[in-house]
């Protein structure tokens, strides 16, 4: 993929000196408050090998986050393609993101996500992104918020691989090009 640079970061495909903080915020209790699994070191660097060939493949995905100013990686943010299906079409482009909890408050997830949503929109024509979370997970809500997108209750769901059933109910937020443009240009 090519990198993405904003005033503060950059988004990239990962590499092998990201391994670490990968595990880490994959493992963090904290980090991981609203997922029912804490992936072991070998789970982890399964599921980052994934998200490397699939940036590789496709151009895009969860990419690493990494502070311009110091090269260090603090998370991913990024976009993928969901596989949810009844509760939302094959393809559907989600983004999402998971930074170690340092780096939360700063701004960065919102930055990040502002860039991969011009992605989405002006590069890839995408009609609709969407976003999805455990329904008390204010942390994450409040982004979608700040990105513009707009909780559609009749989506919500019940996430079909997650057991416990505290954490199985999913608010579902989507924002539309339109939107976007419209909210892109009443801030200029």
């Amino acid at each position: 993929m090519q990198p993405i640079r904003t005033n503060r970061l950059i988004l990239r495909n990962w590499e092998e000196r990201d391994r670490e903080l990968f595990h880490r915020i994959n493992s963090d209790d904290q980090v991981m408050e609203f997922f029912g699994v804490r992936r072991s070191r070998a789970e982890s660097d399964a599921l980052f090998d994934k998200l490397h060939g699939n940036i590789d493949r496709d151009g895009f995905g969860f990419t690493a986050v990494e502070i311009a100013e110091t090269g260090q990686c603090i998370g991913f943010v990024g976009i993928n393609p969901t596989d949810l299906e009844p509760f939302m079409p094959k393809g559907t482009i989600e983004i999402g993101w998971r930074l170690a909890p340092e780096f939360w408050g700063k701004g960065y997830v919102t930055e990040a996500a502002e860039a991969w949503l011009e992605f989405c929109f002006d590069r890839l024509g995408l009609d609709e992104v969407v976003s999805f979370a455990v329904w008390n997970n204010d942390r994450s809500t409040s982004v979608m918020k700040r990105l513009g997108m707009s909780n559609d209750p009749a989506r919500d769901f019940d996430h079909p691989r997650v057991a416990d059933a505290h954490l199985k109910r999913h608010v579902y937020y989507r924002l539309s090009r339109d939107d976007w443009r419209s909210r892109k240009k009443a801030a200029n």
